[in-house]
């Protein structure tokens, strides 16, 4: 007997998971132990996606009916969003469906409910889809990593992002031009604001530190700042200390058990593996107290790489079905644990001040970083008279003290402005 799969939505991923289970329908069966059927497809509008290669007779505006129908089996959510979203997702697992689902946003914001839903209903949630598209990440973390101690997840989850800061880097392109040329290539929407204020990066960290950490960790526990304050003078200082400028998901557990996560740009070592992730790629750097330092790297958006990771799920929750068995969820159920806030979060900085060129400012700058316990690595001074620069680098510091400093630098009469801050991530020494 078939495996019916009930698919909501059918936008660009969604027409690719039909095209797939359509085109690969044999070796589908063979992998999940049984055949794959389509049992229905809700879309809002029935005559806009007429012109798919899908069954007319498949289409039905009431999603609802669909997800609790009882000859469906598997609910595949990619309408996106949180509703009708989380309305459908939960009705779905109420009534005996497991569900395979891309919406990062809806697992960072209700994870938790969706979660507990599922483990009292005996169905499976899986999710792969929902961060850096096609890269096997999430499974490994879940199953592979499991007798392992996570220390550290960081990446570069957003390929919209990326490729702004890459061509910012690589051509000296400015912010606009840069994300022009991503827009007129399909790599941004009309409206990037999710890309490049870091909501969608930050919804990604949420549930990548719910797994490595096996707590509950939702957007709102995230730090989150974008890319569209970073400069040319800010790609170029990154150059000059040997450095690329990449906007960063970063999820550490502290010494104390806390953990912190974050999403941010950030000063990257050229060295760093991350550092040579370029265009829209996205990818994943993991370190584990036992397994050491894993790195995964590939195409993180687009229809058809999403669709992929959507299909891998279907197999192994068809698989499960077939086995009466449910896959424990290993994220948010096992321990609890602090989520520091930012203030707390420890590392170095490099702060760019228009400054005016005359004796003293640098002692003046300097007892500043010393009062708030803030210790200075290096500083230069780039131009003379009125375009005269301070640029400093800090030791590792907290971000509450480097957020004092600061305001008080702002505050000194010989000090125009404070031109840029930024971090400085070098996690070989942390």
């Amino acid at each position: 007997m078939a495996m019916k799969v009930a698919l909501l939505g059918c936008g660009a991923v969604g027409s690719e998971v039909v095209r797939l289970v359509d085109e690969q329908r044999s070796e589908l069966a063979t992998r999940a132990g049984t055949a794959l059927e389509i049992a229905g497809v809700a879309v809002r509008r029935p005559e806009r996606a007429r012109g798919l290669p899908i069954d007319p007779a498949l289409f039905t505006t009431d999603a609802m009916e669909l997800a609790t129908r009882p000859d469906v089996d598997i609910v595949v959510e990619v309408i996106g969003g949180i509703e009708p979203a989380r309305s459908l997702t939960l009705a779905a697992i109420k009534a005996g469906k497991s569900v395979v689902t891309a919406n990062k946003a809806l697992l960072a914001e209700d994870g938790e409910a969706i979660h507990s839903a599922a483990r009292a209903a005996g169905v499976d949630v899986y999710y792969e889809a929902s961060v850096a598209g096609a890269i096997p990440l999430l499974r490994p973390l879940r199953d592979s990593l499991a007798g392992d101690r996570v220390q550290a997840v960081l990446g570069i989850v957003n390929g919209t992002t990326n490729y702004i800061l890459d061509r910012m880097d690589s051509l000296g392109a400015g912010f606009a031009e840069s994300l022009e040329e991503a827009q007129s290539l399909g790599y941004a929407e009309a409206d990037p604001t999710a890309d490049v204020e870091g909501f969608d990066a930050a919804a990604k960290a949420a549930i990548l530190a719910r797994l490595a950490f096996h707590t509950e960790v939702s957007a709102a526990d995230v730090h989150r700042e974008g890319i569209t304050e970073v400069t040319a003078g800010d790609i170029a200082s990154a150059r000059d200390m040997g450095c690329v400028v990449k906007l960063l998901a970063i999820c550490q557990r502290s010494a104390d058990g806390s953990v912190g996560v974050r999403v941010h740009p950030a000063m990257l070592p050229r060295e760093h593996p991350l550092a040579n992730v370029n265009g829209a790629y996205n990818a994943v750097f993991v370190e584990a107290e036992s397994a050491g330092r894993l790195m995964f790297y590939g195409a993180g958006a687009g229809g058809t790489p999403t669709a992929s990771a959507v299909l891998g799920d279907i197999v192994a929750v068809s698989r499960n079905r077939l086995a009466e068995a449910q896959v424990v969820d290993s994220g948010g159920n096992g321990e609890t644990r602090r989520v520091h806030p930012m203030g707390e979060t420890v590392t170095r900085y490099h702060v760019a001040l228009d400054v005016a060129d005359r004796p003293g400012v640098l002692a003046r700058v300097a007892d500043v970083f010393a009062g708030n316990e803030v210790s200075i690595q290096n500083v230069r001074q780039v131009g003379h008279g009125e375009d005269a620069q301070l640029v400093i680098v800090t030791h590792m510091a907290p971000d509450a003290a480097l957020g004092r400093t600061v305001e008080q630098l702002r505050a000194l009469d010989m000090v125009r402005s404070v031109a840029s801050v930024m971090r400085v991530e070098a996690f070989n020494d942390q």
